[in-house]
């Protein structure tokens, strides 16, 4: 079996939530998968794709015993959801192909978590960016790998 066959036998079933709830449905379902041992093989919650779910089982009747008096679940979307629907939430493209210099960021890893920053200079070699803080008293500049910067606002053209 190659893997397009493989992927052709993959459900799918998507679950609209009420906006905003997606993490804590997926984490209820899975206790209770865990605890009744329903046969439910993943669950998906992508950041870009909000009010949904996704859940991979052998059919609709597993997915309506796992979801059901999960609270936030609003209802099942009938059908089955097509792989390639779903892939471009789970492959995952390079932060630096989305930033420009002068773009404002959010540093979300190491000491300087949470602050702001202006993008100074770009290395996309090393995958690094180097940063202006906004919110610091005087500007030092700082180096961090992309992975640990959010876009926030597009640079003014």
């Amino acid at each position: 079996m190659d893997k397009k066959e493989g992927l052709a036998q993959v459900k799918i079933f998507a679950i609209k939530t009420t906006t905003g709830q997606e993490r804590n449905v997926a984490r209820l379902i899975a206790s209770k998968v865990d605890m009744t041992h329903i046969a439910i093989k993943a669950l998906l919650v992508p950041d870009t794709l909000k009010g949904y779910v996704f859940i991979e089982a052998d059919g609709p009747h597993l997915v309506e015993e796992a979801i059901s008096g999960i609270r936030h679940v609003r209802s099942r979307i009938p059908g089955l959801i097509s792989f390639n629907e779903i892939e471009r939430y789970i492959v995952r493209k390079p932060v630096m192909e989305d930033l420009n210099e002068d773009d404002v960021v959010e540093i979300t890893g190491g000491p300087f978590k949470g602050m702001r920053a202006k993008i100074t200079r770009l290395d996309k070699a090393k995958g690094e960016v180097t940063l202006e803080l906004l919110e610091a008293t005087f500007t030092l500049p700082i180096t961090v790998h992309s992975d640990y910067v959010k876009l926030v606002e597009k640079a003014k053209a």
